[in-house]
């Protein structure tokens, strides 16, 4: 009996145990497979409710579904401009220059960045909008609407910003109004003159084009800071003409300290021509810097030539000198010229000569013994051998070219100098 009673019992409880879990709740063994199906259940008939969810749980996905539905991009093809078929679309565009980067005379051409920005309307992309504000994208909305098909025209080299992303805003206004703006850095041609170098003033022009051949110009005007190429170029071409004037004060007999000099001026005016030359492009025309740097290095080169005349004066002079008797017979004057600077004329023992009489000085000197006949009337007269009695004159004297070149030489550099300022500048 006390058997019969305890299975009793245990049939009981296992009848009642189901009825006592949560409605809902499904048993261990199958929760899984009860979850499942559940799910895919209440997916199919409550499908609303279900995709709301997620829709929330993702809002940057739900976010680019709604705006191309608000936009309506795929009711329309876009690779047609707006209003094909009729009048040409009006785009206004603006520039604003971030920076100049770079201005390269030997390519002839410019770096600048700048925001370049698109107006138009494109009334297929208006949405109704309470508050009538606009709603603003980035580059993935761009890539599926039409943009004006802008590019510049004379551009070596051009990209768009990508960092962080890629600069690029697009901003779309209820009524169809569209501002499309990119971020650019554009290296573009500048066809340079530079005739008047580093005097000079270039017009480089920024060209935009597009296919409706309309195009766009932005002029730059350059103006060119000369205070650098005064440090870098004139000045020291200055100092080295002047450094070549030194030359004159020092005594002609003194070879190696005029050759010296001479030589390092010319070398000096040399290795800067060669370094203007190479920062600048191979024109075939004369530029105004050339002409500065030509002129001074024929001042020096004209330096160096006044002291080879003055030294070979000097040693026929000198020479004629010792035909004469005036120096004695033992005095070398190349010696003299090359080694002793402190060699002056008073110096030499000038061996007594016999008096000559004053008529015989009259004799040779009066033009009324000359055995030519005087000039008939209507005779054009003329100072015979005045070329050679000035160059004698020279030759006799030629410590004289140093004292004139003292002061023509400065004149004429200074005279040089108002003529080209005041034709550049």
């Amino acid at each position: 009996m006390k058997a019969k009673l305890l299975c009793l019992r245990l049939l009981s409880l296992v009848w009642l145990w189901p009825a006592s879990l949560p409605i809902g709740s499904p048993l261990p063994g199958r929760r899984r497979h009860k979850d499942v199906y559940l799910g895919e259940h209440v997916k199919n008939k409550h499908g609303g409710r279900i995709d709301y969810k997620m829709k929330k749980s993702d809002s940057t996905k739900s976010l680019l579904i709604k705006s191309e539905q608000l936009l309506r991009i795929e009711d329309h093809d876009f690779a047609m401009r707006p209003g094909f078929g009729g009048t040409a679309i009006p785009v206004g565009i603006d520039v604003q220059v971030e920076s100049i980067d770079s201005i390269s005379e030997v390519n002839m051409d410019f770096t600048m960045t700048l925001y370049l920005r698109h107006y138009w309307k494109d009334e297929r992309l208006a949405f109704p909008s309470s508050n009538n504000k606009s709603r603003t994208f980035d580059a993935r909305l761009v890539k599926k609407i039409w943009v004006p098909d802008v590019f510049f025209v004379h551009s070596k080299r051009s990209f768009i910003h990508d960092t962080t992303m890629e600069n690029i805003m697009l901003r779309v206004y209820p009524d169809g109004n569209i501002l499309y703006s990119v971020r650019v850095t554009v290296t573009a041609l500048c066809s340079m003159d530079f005739s008047r170098f580093p005097l000079d003033t270039q017009n480089c022009s920024l060209e935009l084009e597009s296919c409706w051949y309309n195009r766009l110009y932005i002029n730059f005007i350059l103006r060119r800071h000369i205070f650098f190429f005064m440090l870098q170029t004139y000045f020291p071409t200055m100092l080295m003409v002047m450094l070549s004037w030194v030359s004159f004060w020092i005594d002609r007999r003194a070879v190696p300290a005029r050759v010296s000099l001479g030589i390092t001026t010319v070398l000096t005016m040399s290795t800067i021509i060669t370094g203007v030359s190479a920062s600048m492009p191979q024109v075939s025309y004369v530029k105004a810097v050339d002409i500065y740097l030509w002129a001074s290095f024929l001042f020096v080169f004209l330096s160096v030539i006044e002291y080879a005349a003055v030294n070979y004066f000097t040693t026929i002079e000198e020479m004629k000198k010792l035909k004469r008797g005036k120096l004695p017979a033992s005095f070398n004057a190349t010696q003299a010229m090359a080694f002793d600077g402190c060699f002056h004329d008073n110096e030499i023992d000038i061996p007594s000569f016999p008096e000559i009489s004053s008529a015989s000085v009259e004799q040779q000197v009066d033009p009324c013994n000359s055995s030519e006949p005087p000039p008939t009337e209507g005779t054009r007269l003329r100072r015979k051998h005045s070329v050679r009695k000035n160059i004698n004159f020279i030759m006799s004297n030629s410590y004289m070219i140093d004292s004139y070149s003292r002061i023509l030489f400065p004149l004429a550099y200074l005279l040089f100098n108002i003529i080209y300022w005041s034709m550049y500048s």
